[in-house]
């Protein structure tokens, strides 16, 4: 009986110590793939259970490890093109104010001349102080340093007064210009400057980017205000839709100094923080972009 029970405790003795003998073998094999092929799939030759959990552990790890690498990746990219803009957009209006500076020193100049160069750094001067205060504003937005208030707000008035004191712009610029903007709305929860902000921009966008036709429109759909800003853009494509709120994103390819790309970047921060929702879609030659306030 005594000399079954030892061959029995023998016999599991060695079963484990094979079991084991294994397991540290296939581990020593996910070790050496770990270290000459980093970052792909470890694989044993014949797996069991434990090994394979151990595995499915370690594989999720890398994934999550390689996904980590891209991402960082891409925010490095990011961040480079958006260094790359920030350094054009600024020594674009540096490199004119120098250029017309240096004519105003000359003494050949006409005293009218002199008036249309200084008109000219002035207009360039403000271009760059716009795409500061607007890159301040949005640090300060994405880095919730923005007070915004929330209170009744009402998106006719502020809309109506905001429409007909752009109304000569509309005007100089040629544009066929709709506005319809419904009245007796419910008010919103939002901070008012906040609305004005948006709107100011919106409208500005529309002026910069569109051409022919500009349309304003304010209704209810259903339990949200909606705010629609149109204008025509051909050139822009679906693909660019799709990166309109991107800071820095611009349809100027050229980057002439003409936009910050900074204006709808602001807008989708100011609307996201007073929590309501804005989208922008391309339909023919007629970009529109609606802010959808919660009622």
């Amino acid at each position: 009986m005594l000399i079954t029970a030892a061959l029995l405790l023998a016999a599991l003795c060695a079963a484990l110590g094979l079991r084991l003998y294994t397991l540290e073998k296939d581990i020593r094999s996910c070790a050496r793939q770990l270290r000459e092929q980093p970052g792909t799939p470890v694989r044993m030759a014949a797996p069991n259970r434990a090994a394979e959990e151990l595995l499915a552990s370690i594989n999720a790890l890398l994934r999550l490890r390689q996904d980590d690498a891209a991402e960082h990746r891409r925010q490095e990219r990011a961040i480079r093109q958006q260094i790359s803009n920030i350094s054009h957009d600024l020594r674009t209006p540096l490199t004119s104010i120098l250029g017309y500076l240096q004519l105003l020193e000359g003494d050949s100049l006409t005293q009218e001349e002199r008036g249309e160069y200084l008109e000219i750094v002035r207009g360039r001067a403000k271009s760059l102080q716009s795409l500061i205060t607007s890159f301040y504003e949005l640090s300060r937005l994405e880095g919730g340093e923005y007070p915004l208030s929330r209170e009744k707000v009402d998106l006719y008035h502020i809309l109506s007064e905001l429409a007909a004191e752009f109304y000569n712009d509309f005007e100089e610029a040629g544009f066929e210009t709709t506005v319809e903007l419904a009245e007796n709305l419910p008010a919103v929860m939002a901070d008012p400057a906040g609305v004005l902000r948006v709107f100011t921009n919106l409208i500005r966008n529309a002026l910069e980017h569109g051409q022919k036709r500009m349309s304003i429109l304010l209704y209810r759909q259903e339990e949200t205000v909606v705010s629609a800003f149109s204008n025509d853009a051909a050139g822009l494509t679906r693909e660019d839709v799709e990166h309109v709120f991107d800071r820095f994103f611009t349809a100027d390819k050229m980057r002439t100094g003409q936009s910050t790309g900074l204006g709808l970047a602001i807008v989708k921060a100011l609307v996201g923080q007073m929590g309501h929702r804005v989208t922008a879609a391309l339909d023919g030659e007629m970009f529109t972009v609606q802010v959808r306030w919660r009622i």
